[in-house]
């Protein structure tokens, strides 16, 4: 008698395993990932943060097509710095909100870090020298 299931009249699915099911059928939006504005304003408007994001990367790759690279990978790097800054800061974020707010920001200042250093240092004249990474690239190549 303890493994029946009491039943209320109501007409719900009895699950025979604690596997997850096949099918599911929603997924739980990411803490956060509400409207940055309110629902009467258009889609641009409820997404600004992420569509500043993608303009700024944007706005490097076309400084890169247009033959400044330093300039357009730093501007890229600047902006995921910039998108994790937003995703610490606001509540709200729509669509740039993709995992846990920790997750978010830990991806975006690291590969925007990681992305901005890299331009720094890009041959020829780099623009800052650390010396170890010097050693960790003619131990690569050799």
């Amino acid at each position: 008698m303890g493994a029946e299931a009491h039943s209320d009249g109501a007409s719900e699915p009895q699950r025979s395993s604690r596997r997850f099911p096949t099918l599911t059928r929603d997924t739980a939006r990411p803490e956060g990932g509400g409207r940055a504005a309110a629902g009467g304003y258009p889609a641009p408007a409820r997404q600004w943060p992420l569509l500043s994001v993608m303009g700024g990367v944007a706005a490097g790759l076309l400084l890169v097509a247009l033959d400044a690279f330093r300039i357009g990978v730093l501007v890229i790097g600047l902006s995921l710095l910039a998108g994790a800054v937003l995703r610490w800061a606001l509540p709200s974020v729509g669509m740039l909100a993709v995992r846990s707010r920790f997750t978010d920001m830990a991806t975006y200042g690291l590969l925007g870090f990681v992305i901005v250093m890299l331009s720094l240092m890009v041959q020829p004249k780099p623009w800052i020298h650390i010396p170890f990474l010097d050693d960790i690239v003619h131990f690569t190549v050799r």
